[in-house]
């Protein structure tokens, strides 16, 4: 009787083993293996044999599209529009869907399986975005917990001010989001402003672990936030922490081109600890008259003799604007802190398509 006690549970786990292993190779050999395709755009074709998902699939074949998440449905950012498509979001799409969307076709690429033929379409800016290969060239702390990272990229990689990257964690399946903080007119390097997030493995990585020497895969360029050459309207410009990236790259491309606008820069700070590039913005200001540079404290103390503007960003900018219905804005923060901003832009006359930003 003891040995039935023994073997019974054995042979009970070994036949779990096999039946899990049965099924796994079902899938993986019997599984659908016709051919489907991806139509894009209309103008170009992807041949599918298996069934995986949209953003693995136009991953493989170079087609890069955001997603900050690495295709978790937890940032919202791999979207595409299916023409002719009629099956419901999944519960995990909803949150990141409004309800003109889902009936529009958009859907989250990471969560559309390929079994059948799709009719995709994508903005042409993306067809555009590559995979590249950076080289870290400096790590520069700016703050006790804000990097500059330079790469060297193997080839150059043209963008827009206000652009952002995807840069890969080596070693593990975490893909992360960061605005580009340099210029243009240097393609073959970018610059990144990356803030420490306790627990985050890619801050983590890169102020931690990352080395001169290091490279990493860098895809992109991505957004739909830029500086808007082709008009002549005054800026606001607003940010906060690590959001100074891409409103660096877009201060660049104003200096570049003699800041023929008018450009108002509001940057929020909790205290001067967390103040960085001060002089420099404010060296700008003094060659630019049509500039202006406001850093703003929300937090400060006594013991900083801190003389500049105080209380939360918005406020500020509601202190010094007045009807800004002819003017443009840039942001970059938090959802939280862009959302509080479009409010009271909005409330100084600013129509809402005048403002521009990317939550991720």
């Amino acid at each position: 009787m003891g040995s039935v006690n023994i073997y019974v549970p054995i042979v009970l786990l070994g036949l779990l083993v096999f039946i899990t292993l049965i099924i796994f190779l079902a899938e993986k050999f019997l599984g659908d293996h016709s051919e489907k395709k991806i139509y894009i755009n209309d103008d170009a074709t992807i041949s599918v044999h298996g069934d995986d998902t949209a953003l693995n699939i136009l991953t493989n074949n170079k087609i890069y599209l955001p997603s900050a998440c690495g295709g978790k449905a937890t940032c919202g950012t791999c979207k595409f529009q299916l023409i002719d498509y009629d099956r419901p979001p999944k519960a995990t799409e909803l949150p990141f869907l409004s309800k003109q969307e889902i009936a529009d076709g958009v859907r989250l690429s990471c969560q559309t399986k390929v079994t059948t033929d799709l009719r995709i379409v994508l903005p042409k800016g993306l067809l555009t975005a590559k995979e590249y290969v950076g080289l870290v060239e400096s790590v520069e702390d700016l703050t006790y917990d804000i990097k500059l990272v330079r790469f060297k990229l193997n080839e150059p990689m043209p963008f827009k001010p206000g652009q952002y990257v995807q840069i890969k964690v080596p070693g593990i399946d975490t893909v992360r989001a960061y605005s580009i903080a340099s210029s243009m007119e240097d393609p073959s390097h970018i610059e990144l402003i990356i803030r420490f997030v306790p627990k985050g493995e890619a801050t983590t990585f890169v102020h931690k672990a990352m080395i001169v020497g290091d490279k990493i895969t860098i895809t992109g360029p991505f957004g739909d936030f830029f500086l808007h050459e082709d008009s002549d309207k005054p800026m606001i410009m607003i940010a906060g922490g690590s959001g100074k990236a891409p409103i660096r790259s877009i201060v660049y491309r104003l200096m570049s081109l003699g800041f023929k606008r008018k450009a108002s820069y509001f940057f929020g700070a909790r205290t001067t600890k967390d103040l960085y590039y001060t002089d420099y913005f404010l060296d700008v200001s003094k060659r630019f008259p049509n500039f202006e540079y406001i850093p703003a404290l929300s937090h400060s103390t006594e013991e900083e003799n801190w003389t500049g503007e105080k209380g939360l960003i918005t406020d500020v900018v509601g202190r010094f604007s007045d009807d800004l219905s002819n003017h443009e804005a840039y942001l970059c923060g938090s959802p939280g802190m862009i959302d509080a901003c479009i409010k009271v832009l909005k409330s100084k006359g600013m129509p809402e398509e005048n403002i521009y930003f990317d939550k991720f």
